[in-house]
């Protein structure tokens, strides 16, 4: 089989001595009120970045933050990145107020080897999301060799992580990059056996893709979330107030009897928590077949927990995307939290799919992140790579 890696070179092979270093990073972090409520994107970047400074490059950090209107947006600007990424480091970090043309070409080609500047916003510029070749040329003008390590933005074909790319012939993948690569890609070309895939959150439309491209792959399909409640109801139970996606109970009864055709098991769940409200202070416990009037499914009981573990507890590869129910609720939060568990004690390698996927894992504390194989960066990337998609910003580093 073919390494998910073949035709990209890492930072590690490529010539970055005293070079002028374009490394995409991905800075895309929560704010309130201009402070960092969650710096892990900033850290995840750490040793690309010290790495690049340790080999004496001169290092030109870029990112986007948010969604910006066009022109400069208050409160988007990427300065609180650039202050704590000088803490992390314990160097200075030097901000231009732009990511292109006067300001960040007197900055950055007064840079001396191991010295790191952060380019402003790039989506205060439009062209950065049309891909625009002009402004990709802008960006390449700055540099001498071309590094991505933004996972969370190589599904999208951004002037940054694509166009910018092209123009490089010194090109290839930053750390946290190379590592997401290698852990999902691997789940594409032979994934040790058994395999389970876990699937959460609300909609079965946001899945379908991934749903079909697994059932040819695993041995095993765990749903759970409100998108389990949309299968629930294909099977003909009354699910009352929960979130049932209507238009696609077809297609659900479909994927059930594809895998019943590929002798893929379905793990739905055997009881609910339920709640008259998003809102209520606690829960209901009930089998899924007598979900009471007027309440909806809110997380999956311990039953369904028990039952989902004993399956990852002899799976030898498990990838895990999407919550079990409404985890940020602490009356709901039981399910996806305990799902956590049975992940951290299997002897499983155990990938986690970006997104509220890798929040529920740290917001279970414990250390459970820790004893997870990958916890991935990207949510809608990591989904995209599952489903056997070419990520164009994985595609363009490819020689």
């Amino acid at each position: 089989m073919a390494s998910p890696l073949d035709g990209i070179r890492t930072i590690a092979e490529l010539p970055i001595e005293n070079k002028r270093v374009f490394i995409r990073v991905d800075f895309n972090v929560p704010l309130e009120d201009g402070k960092i409520t969650d710096d892990s994107r900033i850290r995840e970047a750490l040793p690309t970045i010290k790495h690049a400074i340790e080999r004496g490059a001169r290092v030109i950090l870029a990112s986007h933050l948010g969604r910006p209107k066009p022109g400069k947006t208050k409160g988007l600007s990427l300065e609180p990145c650039g202050l704590r990424l000088a803490e992390l480091l314990g160097i200075e970090v030097h901000m231009p107020e732009e990511s292109v043309g006067d300001a960040p070409k007197k900055v950055i080609f007064d840079l001396r080897a191991g010295q790191v500047c952060l380019l402003e916003n790039l989506r205060f510029h439009p062209e950065e999301e049309k891909d625009d070749d002009a402004f990709a040329q802008q960006l390449a003008d700055l540099a001498e060799v071309y590094v991505d390590d933004a996972f969370g933005a190589v599904h999208r074909a951004h002037a940054s992580v694509h166009a910018t790319a092209k123009l490089f012939r010194e090109r290839g993948c930053g750390m946290l990059l190379e590592k997401e690569i290698k852990a999902l890609g691997g789940l594409l070309i032979g994934p040790e056996q058994p395999y389970v895939a876990v699937l959460g959150g609300a909609k079965v439309s946001d899945k379908i893709a991934v749903v079909e491209a697994l059932l040819e792959r695993v041995d095993a399909l765990i749903i759970g979330g409100a998108m389990a409640n949309t299968f629930l109801a294909a099977k003909g139970y009354n699910m009352q107030a929960s979130l049932v996606e209507v238009d696609k109970l077809a297609l659900a009864r479909t994927l059930l009897e594809k895998a019943g055709k590929k002798k893929v098991d379905v793990l739905l769940p055997v009881d609910l928590v339920t709640a008259a409200s998003l809102a209520a202070s606690e829960g209901k416990l009930v089998d899924a077949s007598a979900v009471p009037e007027n309440t909806m499914a809110l997380d999956i009981g311990p039953r369904s927990v028990a039952e989902f573990a004993k399956r990852i507890a002899k799976a030898k590869t498990v990838f895990w995307n999407g919550p079990m129910g409404l985890f940020e609720k602490k009356p709901f939060s039981s399910g996806t939290f305990g799902l956590a568990q049975a992940l951290a004690d299997s002897s499983a390698f155990t990938v986690v799919g970006g997104g509220d996927s890798a929040a529920a894992v740290h917001a279970a504390g414990g250390d459970l992140a820790s004893k997870m194989g990958h916890i991935s960066t990207g949510g809608g990337a990591s989904l995209e790579l599952i489903e056997g998609k070419k990520l164009p910003g994985i595609e363009v580093l490819r020689t």
